[in-house]
């Protein structure tokens, strides 16, 4: 029996409940599915202990603001990342108001965004950045200090036995947030799922063809037993992670052409000692180590998981072929297709500081990847703090017409020219800008329906269509609505 979607959803994560949400509120008459290869949904990237759960506003990622070669540097990218969480925030309060969500306090929580950087270079570039943001309307409240005792008052434990005569400076915003994208995903699927959307689990997509009436057959296999089935769908989203890649390759849409992943995992350093954890309330981020790809920007996070506190640290780089935390050994070089083999060798040529940035991280043990933490911490204990796996991440490879090939680090969609099938590549900050992203893929996929959905989307996301920095007053309301509701505490 062949079963029938308006749209199917492949992945069991943040990406497909954000979209299937918001095409649930938009055409509510239209049937959606849900296949996730796992036993449940949110186990990989969207897993609470498989990312950090920042939410990711730029208020604290140096990445997001580089300082170019003449020493300037740009908010522009970080203004428009804050924009697209205040997009999240905005539907997530939304649905908190509708009884959607639970209490917010099961999925955000208030947590102060810092950096936090050593040496007279890196202050320097700081004290420009905050110079850069201080008068933007969406990074209002951002503090910066040089003073030892205002960022002990901020964040102890970075202080408590720091050299003297060490040049080190801080910024912080308090309106900073801590997400548990798990619990998130769950809460909106359960939602889906009392809506009448088909989510079905241990479900694993095999297949992609589109037929001449323009709507995909999909070939899926039970992953307990191995039963095989099909469906179609006049719309497929691909939000399966790694996996993504694959799945596109295989439904034959020349615009995957051209692309790769190298996959990257991750490890942090875990703590629930109550002493320590009551002596930090942040999340800290510094500068990344020479080589090192923007998603491993060393930082030390307050997380909040299932009321829960403890403390993070990391991430620590590991290596696996896989594409995803339950993925095969084989990925990395199943993917491989005539279109993108130059590409990946190009990238594997042109960035030698990566491998060996991977090396090094691969041979510290519990010791050394603890003396990095005590580069925060100076009173780091080796026997407080335990190591846990993260998620892995594929970032992006793909053609370029001047280098042949680069490395892609952020997402992005791949859309079929049609508009009937799209998927999301690459990772951080992903889970964050979630919303903001499936709001492209509808007005990508959708250009038929966008304008007479305009008025149920405003209705969902006030700011949608328009954007807060420019206008200080609308910032300063978008703001405060969105932390009430949310019960978030600057």
């Amino acid at each position: 029996m062949t079963e029938n979607f308006d749209v199917l959803l492949i992945g069991g994560g943040i990406m497909s409940a954000t979209l299937g949400t918001l095409l649930s509120e938009l055409q509510p008459e239209w049937r959606i599915g849900v296949y996730e290869r796992l036993h449940d949904v949110a186990l990989e990237s969207s897993n609470a202990w498989n990312n950090a759960g920042t939410g990711h506003a730029a208020l604290c990622e140096l990445n997001y603001m580089p300082e170019s070669a003449d020493g300037t540097v740009d908010p522009a990218k970080a203004i428009s990342i804050n924009e697209q969480f205040q997009q999240s925030r905005q539907l997530w309060s939304t649905l908190v108001d509708r009884g959607v969500l639970d209490s917010p306090r099961t999925f955000i929580n208030s947590a102060p965004h810092m950096t936090f950087v050593r040496g007279e270079k890196d202050v320097e570039y700081l004290r420009k950045r905050y110079e850069a943001l201080k008068d933007e309307p969406l990074f209002a409240g951002i503090e910066f200090s040089e003073d030892s005792r205002v960022i002990n008052q901020w964040a102890p434990l970075l202080m408590q036995k720091r050299r003297r005569g060490e040049p080190f400076a801080a910024t912080r915003v308090p309106a900073g947030t801590d997400v548990d994208f798990g619990a998130l995903t769950h809460q909106l699927f359960d939602d889906l799922r009392a809506k009448g959307a088909h989510v079905v689990t241990n479900r694993e997509v095999r297949g992609l063809k589109r037929q001449a009436d323009g709507t995909w057959r999909v070939r899926w296999r039970n992953s307990l037993g191995k039963t095989p089935g099909t469906a179609t769908a006049r719309f497929v989203f691909v939000g399966a992670g790694g996996w993504a890649l694959k799945l596109l390759q295989r439904s034959g849409i020349p615009e995957i052409s051209g692309y790769g992943v190298f996959p990257i995992g991750g490890q942090f350093l875990k703590t629930t000692n109550p002493a320590i954890v009551a002596q930090h309330k942040a999340k800290v981020y510094s500068q990344a180590s020479v080589g090192a790809p923007p998603m491993s920007v060393p930082h030390l996070d307050t997380r909040v998981v299932d009321g829960e506190a403890s403390l993070l640290f990391g991430p620590f780089a590991t290596f696996s072929p896989k594409f995803l935390k339950n993925g095969s050994i084989l990925d990395i070089v199943t993917q491989v297709r005539p279109g993108n083999l130059w590409p990946m060798l190009k990238v594997a040529f042109d960035n030698p500081s990566l491998i060996t940035y991977l090396v090094g991280e691969l041979m510290k043990n519990h010791r050394k990847k603890v003396d990095s933490l005590r580069v925060f911490m100076p009173t780091a204990k080796d026997e407080d703090w335990e190591l846990i796996q993260a998620g892995q991440r594929a970032q992006v490879m793909k053609k370029d017409p001047e280098k042949g090939g680069v490395l892609q680090f952020g997402t992005e969609v791949v859309t079929g020219a049609d508009g009937t099938i799209a998927g999301l590549l690459g990772a951080s900050p992903g889970a964050s800008t979630a919303v903001s992203i499936m709001l492209n893929v509808l007005a990508t996929c959708f250009p038929d329906r966008i304008d007479e959905w305009r008025p149920r989307l405003h209705e969902l996301i006030p700011s949608y269509g328009t954007t807060l920095n420019p206008d200080p007053e609308a910032a300063e309301e978008a703001l405060a609505e969105t932390a009430e509701t949310l019960a978030l505490t600057a």
